[in-house]
């Protein structure tokens, strides 16, 4: 199997999965031409691809999703803005699986400010199971339970708090990230992390970090600090998700 994200952040999200038979991408918000070269620059064709799932509506999320000629799977609530438009159509209700080739996917609601927000469980028919969260304001039972047992997790780690109430952001674009619906800070991802942590956790990739309001090192501070407390530090590779670029390639 091979993970890596394409982009992450506000400007664009898109995470690589890959096993011997299926290849498929979690959002696709950059452009197809972007999308098609940080493919190829992991020896991967576009035309590869078996399928797009999508955590939520936003642009950051689904901007490649109209030119995109293969299925793409989006919440049934969402399903009106794309019908005249996605070409190869396929539709989910949250916490209810589906299956793509040999993947098991499992989206879960989401606190966010969407329409029907999710994250996702990946099992593989290998036993792997690849957890992802890029867009959530706070954490609930629900997204605990369907992300423990994880060997690989995607979380988001968008702002440091002290940075953002010192940042340049207007007030109510401040309350608006910090709130419920909105993202998670290095704290509350650290948190959501010392809960999943268990034997089988292999890598964690920090995602979603804002510009303006995070520093990578930061964000690393806070993770790694978590799996020192556990006593995983040396088992678990930690790894932040470039804005732009493609990030680090995962194999297990």
């Amino acid at each position: 199997m091979r993970v890596c994200t394409l982009a992450s952040g506000s400007s664009g999200n898109s995470l690589y999965i890959e096993t011997e038979s299926t290849k498929i991408l979690v959002d696709a918000g950059i452009s197809m031409k972007q999308i098609r070269l940080r493919l190829g620059s992991i020896g991967v064709n576009l035309d590869e691809i078996d399928a797009v799932i999508t955590t939520h509506e936003h642009s950051d999320h689904t901007h490649a999703i109209k030119r995109l000629n293969i299925p793409t799977y989006v919440a049934s609530a969402t399903t009106h803005l794309w019908k005249d438009t996605v070409t190869q159509l396929e539709e989910f209700e949250s916490d209810t699986a589906f299956t793509i080739k040999d993947f098991l996917v499992t989206p879960f609601s989401v606190p966010h400010d969407a329409l029907d927000p999710v994250g996702f469980s990946l099992e593989c028919a290998n036993g792997i199971k690849i957890g992802v969260v890029t867009d959530i304001g706070s954490v609930t039972s629900l997204v605990k339970e369907r992300l423990r047992g994880s060997n690989i997790l995607l979380l988001e780690y968008n702002h440091d708090s002290d940075i953002l109430l010192y940042s340049h952001y207007p007030w109510d674009l401040k309350q608006r990230i910090k709130g419920r619906l909105g993202h998670l800070s290095n704290t509350q991802a650290s948190e959501l992390l010392h809960e999943l942590c268990h034997d089988g956790l292999k890598h964690v990739i920090l995602g979603h970090l804002s510009q303006v309001n995070n520093k990578p090192e930061v964000a690393l501070q806070s993770a790694s600090k978590v799996l020192r407390k556990n006593g995983a530090e040396s088992d678990v590779g930690i790894s932040v998700a470039p804005r732009k670029t493609v990030g680090e390639v995962l194999q297990i």
